[in-house]
């Protein structure tokens, strides 16, 4: 039997308070909506599809993770967000007006370290700043209530080699929110952490986004973080990346680790392991070659 039916829960189950936060959720203003969004790559005479009639939106203050199977186009759909890339047809809209390109309106925090090596962190915070002409004294300000923020302030000099993986990306995110971006744009900012630096990171993540008005999209292989972080899980196929469920989280806020530990946790959690690992029709056999026996392989060194 499996384990969604041994649950006395679904992954549709919503307890009042939840659904009455959702419904909220879903009454604010759009903000980025995408619609009928295609990526073709071409490959000698081949033509590609990587992503293929993707359309969603997302709305003011909402988290909303991304996840797939590998290759399913998650990154490229997260790069065509930022304007990094541009989408074979289809568009995106953020407040209503096309994305052509990057801009300051989104933030981008990637997968690896992108501080600057030779600016302390304090200066890190400021670039952004003093790229769109905020004067030194106001951007250097303005890093210091940043740093303040993620409890970092005593770092401000130090530069990012002598940080450790959790803390430099504590500072890529606040780099990314200094200019006050509508939406930040995560691309799997947490895979190369160690299990203890991931949880750390997700809980400040989470207290950030509570001070922040913001609205986040965050892509993840990791089930349990889209899980533990997200109020809905748009769930994508692989090759081409298609979407096949809008997941609505059924986990009260704010986030605790017990929660890893409910039911409502392991229904929503088998749900995903059957959409990106749906069982296989007619699994065939394993078959191993013959181990010779051992009086034959010492007759062989004889």
């Amino acid at each position: 039997m499996a384990l969604a039916e041994k649950l006395s829960v679904t992954y549709l189950d919503q307890s009042a308070s939840v659904k009455a936060r959702l419904d909220r959720l879903k009454s604010r203003s759009v903000i980025l909506r995408v619609n009928a969004l295609n990526k073709f790559f071409q490959s000698g005479r081949q033509t590609i599809t990587a992503l293929r009639n993707i359309s969603f939106q997302t709305h003011r203050r909402e988290f909303l993770c991304i996840i797939g199977p590998s290759g399913c186009g998650k990154s490229t759909l997260v790069r065509i967000l930022a304007g990094l890339e541009t989408q074979s047809d289809g568009e995106v809209l953020l407040d209503g007006r096309p994305v052509s390109g990057p801009g300051r309106e989104r933030g981008m925090v990637f997968q690896g370290y992108t501080l600057f090596p030779w600016l302390t962190v304090k200066k890190n915070v400021m670039f952004g700043l003093r790229m769109n002409n905020i004067g030194r004294a106001e951007a250097a300000k303005q890093a210091d209530e940043w740093l303040g923020l993620i409890g970092l302030s005593k770092f401000a000099d130090v530069y990012p080699h002598q940080l450790s993986g959790g803390m430099k990306q504590r500072v890529a995110i606040i780099r990314a929110l200094v200019n006050h971006p509508r939406v930040l744009l995560m691309d799997e900012p947490f895979s190369a952490l160690d299990a203890q630096t991931r949880a750390r990171m997700q809980a400040y993540l989470l207290e950030i986004w509570k001070k922040v008005d913001i609205t986040i999209v965050f892509i993840t292989h990791d089930l349990d973080e889209a899980i533990f972080l997200a109020d809905r899980i748009l769930v994508l196929s692989a090759h081409p990346g298609e979407i096949q469920e809008l997941i609505q989280g059924p986990l009260a806020r704010p986030r605790r680790p017990e929660q890893l530990n409910s039911e409502a946790f392991t229904a929503i959690k088998a749900r995903l392991e059957e959409l990106i690992h749906p069982p296989q029709d007619g699994p065939e056999e394993e078959t191993y070659p013959a181990v010779p026996a051992l009086s034959d392989i010492r007759d062989t060194v004889e």
